[in-house]
C-alpha cells in the first residue's frame, strides 16, 4: 500500500481553517497577510484556530513581509511572538533567517529554535531565498530542524521539482522536505511523482465577492491595486477535497 501524502494547508483566518480542516486538510499553516507570503498571526487567531479546529496548526513567525534578514528589534519581535504562539497553542512553529550573504544564520535560527521545543520547526521558504541550497540544508539538519518547506529555488515547486528531488535525496531522512509553491490539483501528482516528496503545501484558495453593497473604489488600501479589495481570498474546501482524491488514487 502506498504511503500517504500529508497536505498542509496555509491559511490566513480562521474561517479558512475550518474549511480547510472540511476539505480534509491534514494539517493548517497559520499565517497573517498572504499578499506578502505570510506574516505572523494574532494571539486570538491562534487561539481561535486551535479551538475552532481539530488537525495541527503550525504558526508562521515571519515580523513583516520582505527579505529574510531581521534587525536586533525585529528578532526580539520573534522571540516574543514564538513564546506567545506556544502560549496561544500552536502544535509547531514556522520561521527562518538568513545572514546578508544569503546563508542561514545558524547562530538566530539556533535561539528560535531552542524558544519553539518542544514544538517541531519548519524552516520556510527563506530557504529559497539562501546562496547555497546545499550548504543551507546541511546547517539546517546540523541544527536540528524537523522540517523545510521550499519551492526547489524557482518561482514554484513544479519548476524547482529537479532541486527538491537532490534535496530529499541528500537529507536521507534527517529532515522533512516538503514541497510548497504554486501547487494546485493539476500539477500534485506530476510533483510527487518527481520528486518523492510525502508532505505537500498549498493554499488550495478561492475569491470571493464581498458582502459589501455599498463600494467605495476611489480610495485604495492594498499596495497591489490590480486585486480588488472587495474581493476575499479563502479556503475551498470543495478544491482540498478535490486535491485530496487526486493524490489518494
Amino acid at each position: 500500500m502506498k504511503n500517504k501524502t500529508l497536505i498542509e494547508i496555509c491559511v490566513d483566518s480562521v474561517e479558512s481553517a475550518i474549511a480547510a480542516e472540511k476539505g480534509g486538510a491534514d494539517r493548517i499553516e497559520l499565517c497573517d497577510n498572504l499578499f506578502e507570503g505570510g506574516t505572523t498571526p494574532s494571539a486570538a487567531t491562534i487561539e481561535l484556530a486551535k479551538k475552532y479546529v481539530n488537525i495541527n496548526v503550525n504558526v508562521i513567525i515571519r515580523p513583516r513581509g520582505g527579505d529574510f534578514l531581521y534587525s536586533g528589534i525585529e528578532f526580539e519581535t520573534m522571540k516574543r511572538d514564538v513564546l506567545i504562539a506556544k502560549d496561544s497553542g500552536a502544535d509547531g512553529l514556522v520561521f527562518g533567517i538568513l545572514t546578508p550573504d544569503g546563508f542561514i544564520d545558524k547562530e538566530r535560527n539556533a535561539e528560535l529554535l531552542s524558544l519553539s521545543r518542544p514544538l517541531p520547526v519548519t524552516f520556510h521558504r527563506a530557504f529559497d531565498k539562501s546562496s547555497d541550497p546545499f550548504k543551507s540544508l546541511n546547517d539546517l539538519i546540523c541544527l536540528g530542524i524537523d522540517r523545510l518547506l521550499t519551492s526547489g529555488q524557482e518561482q514554484s515547486a513544479f519548476e524547482g521539482a529537479g532541486l527538491i528531488s537532490k534535496l530529499i535525496k541528500m537529507a536521507e531522512g534527517k529532515i522533512i522536505i516538503m514541497p510548497g509553491g504554486g501547487i494546485n490539483e493539476n500539477n500534485i501528482s506530476k510533483i510527487i511523482s518527481l520528486t518523492g516528496a510525502k508532505e505537500c503545501h498549498l493554499t488550495g484558495k478561492k475569491k470571493i465577492n464581498s458582502r459589501m453593497k455599498y463600494e467605495n473604489n476611489r480610495i485604495l488600501f492594498r499596495s497591489r491595486p490590480e486585486i480588488s479589495e472587495y474581493e476575499i481570498f479563502m479556503a475551498d474546501q470543495d478544491r482540498i477535497r478535490k486535491i485530496k482524491e487526486i493524490i489518494n488514487k
